[in-house]
């Protein structure tokens, strides 16, 4: 239960409570700002997602100078996007937004300049011929990386949990089979969580729960 409601997902937190018999006193309205503000940064929509944001509470931001940075060079990521989906797009906006918002930041963190550097040479080579480390930048995993990180400042910012207990039970499982292949125990080549990836058909257990759950609130 303590999963679904730190990671976002009311509805499914809903039916499980219903078909268990389980109780919730979670505050309904508080997971829905979280989902919207997640499906915000997934959707590539980020201006809205750190209004959002400061409209929850802007010390989350405000105290968060690396969160801060990571959403806005993530909005500079899709405006270059963007720009350089055609031949004639307009680089302008892109090269705007950097130096107003990620420029003045950039010093105060040698990572900070590294970040801004490594994204302004999306502009530089074409879409088609990045370098990995390029190409990572317009992965939509990039997207789910900040989504969480800002779930996760919501959630101790307003003195929840940050991490459901199942996480933890996890990393145990995980440690118990390193352990036993350490022993040469026999073991399968490969034991599934089942909380990830489902091998058969590529689909995450986060899409699946993303597409289950939309926009509906508890």
């Amino acid at each position: 239960m303590d999963y679904l409601i730190n990671e976002g997902y009311p509805s499914a937190a809903k039916f499980l409570a219903l078909e268990a018999n389980i109780p919730t006193t979670e505050d309904g309205a508080s997971i829905q700002e979280r989902v919207e503000i997640r499906n915000a940064i997934y959707a590539g929509d980020i201006q809205s997602a750190i209004e959002k944001i400061n409209d929850l509470n802007h010390q989350i931001l405000d105290s968060s100078p690396s969160l801060h940075f990571a959403l806005l060079r993530l909005q500079l990521v899709e405006l270059i996007r963007t720009c350089t989906a055609s031949r004639d797009g307009d680089i302008a906006p892109a090269l705007t937004f950097a130096t107003t918002q990620l420029a003045p930041r950039a010093p105060t963190n040698p990572e900070f300049l590294e970040d801004l550097e490594r994204t302004m040479a999306l502009l530089i080579f074409p879409p088609d011929n990045l370098a990995p480390s390029l190409a990572a930048l317009l992965d939509p995993s990039l997207r789910k990386t900040v989504a969480d990180r800002v779930n996760e400042a919501i959630l101790i910012n307003q003195g929840a949990r940050r991490e459901a207990k199942i996480r933890n039970v996890v990393r145990l499982r995980v440690w118990g089979e390193q352990k036993a292949r350490e022993q040469k125990k026999d073991l399968p080549a490969k034991l599934h969580l089942g909380l990830d990836l489902d091998e058969e058909n590529g689909v995450s257990q986060d899409t699946i729960m993303q597409e289950n759950d939309g926009n509906e609130s508890i």
